[in-house]
């Protein structure tokens, strides 16, 4: 069988979590490692602050804590993600907008992000579906002048991709999120993430409300002879053993992008043809450098992909759908929609089927995905 995904491997991910072990500080927030893969990700994506988070999630719902968003405000969200991207609002009493995607890339629409805002929006909440980058200018232009209304990317699939202009995703809004999930390009270990802080107004605020509302980092650069407790917070720390086996990770970082990027052009190449029958596949990366992470067909309706899902399946091949639209769910209905007259993002999530791809994945094993896929559409 061959599997959507499978976590990538290193090879010290043992040893660097023995040396935790054998060192005998599990300690979060201020280890070794923990502050090996906050340098590191801090100078990749070019930003003044990255801190670890037990996921993509709670970095999501610490950045709603460090923009105090509150009941009365409205954040503008895309309709086709992950329920963590609304949930995280939703918890602080926000009132959500649903906004319609791109269907090329399924990515949120600038020009509904225009009508979407109102003078109640507090936050719009861009997502680099599959790591590829939203028009983050277009965006920019909708939001205009207003001060007010804070950028927050959820990046949790687009490590390792850039904007147009260079930047890394994550590093433009004024604070970005990504995820160290099991099924994410790099992991912490079957879990963790990452906030990106790219205004500095926001650094100690976030530093303080992660650490369960205390000035326990500065206590830990040894900036204070202790700690206390200064405004209400959480622990959305990570554990200095997931820090040591997402270290391992990092370290070999441009190995694994290079195969999976590697991986996904030979399934582009060799899908082609199934356009002229009908079926999707990503299109070219307009808006700056994907990273692989996913790699979708979109078959022509529902009921294809309950037969491709099932045809794959009998040849040894996982192949997924993904999102369902957020506006259709029952939280989801409480919000305001502002969706095109054909709601791309119900029927093109109806469509999309994401194939295998992962580190461990060899060049044969997409070779054979290739041919079946293209026997099934013959």
């Amino acid at each position: 069988m061959i599997p959507n995904n499978v976590p990538p491997v290193s090879g010290k991910e043992l040893q660097y979590i023995a040396q935790v072990v054998n060192g005998g500080t599990l300690s979060d927030g201020g280890g070794h490692f923990s502050q090996l893969c906050q340098a590191w990700l801090e100078q990749r994506l070019g930003c003044p602050k990255v801190l670890l988070t037990p996921s993509g999630t709670a970095a999501l719902e610490l950045a709603a804590l460090a923009l105090e968003i509150e009941p009365g405000d409205e954040v503008i969200v895309p309709s086709y993600t992950y329920m963590s991207t609304a949930n995280a609002f939703l918890l602080r009493g926000a009132s959500l907008v649903y906004v319609d995607v791109e269907p090329e890339t399924m990515n949120m629409d600038a020009n509904k992000v225009r009508e979407a805002i109102s003078p109640k929006t507090r936050a719009v909440v861009p997502v680099h579906y599959a790591g590829v980058p939203c028009n983050m200018e277009a965006i920019r232009d909708a939001i205009g002048n207003r001060k007010d209304i804070y950028v927050i990317e959820d990046a949790a699939q687009g490590l390792f991709s850039s904007y147009k202009d260079g930047r890394a995703l994550g590093s433009i809004g004024h604070i970005g999120c990504i995820s160290f999930h099991a099924t994410k390009n790099v992991t912490a270990g079957g879990a963790g993430g990452a906030i990106i802080i790219n205004d500095p107004a926001l650094i100690e605020r976030t530093e303080t409300i992660r650490d369960k509302g205390t000035n326990r980092p500065q206590f830990l650069r040894g900036e204070t002879d202790h700690y206390v407790w200064q405004r209400v917070g959480v622990s959305h720390l990570l554990s200095e053993m997931q820090a040591a086996y997402l270290w391992a990770q990092l370290e070999v970082a441009d190995q694994i992008q290079a195969h999976r990027l590697k991986l996904w052009e030979f399934y582009r190449q060799n899908l082609a043809g199934l356009q002229d029958k009908g079926i999707g596949i990503p299109s070219e990366c307009s808006e700056g450098q994907h990273n692989a992470h996913i790699f979708f067909i979109k078959v022509r309706d529902a009921k294809e992909r309950r037969e491709f899902t099932l045809a794959m399946k009998e040849q040894g091949i996982a192949v997924l759908a993904h999102y369902g639209p957020l506006h259709r769910t029952p939280p989801g209905l409480q919000g305001r929609h502002v969706l095109h007259p054909e709601d791309f993002a119900s029927r093109e999530s109806e469509r999309l089927v994401r194939l295998p791809l992962y580190y461990a994945m060899t060049l044969d094993m997409a070779k054979y995905v290739v041919d079946q896929v293209q026997q099934f559409f013959v």
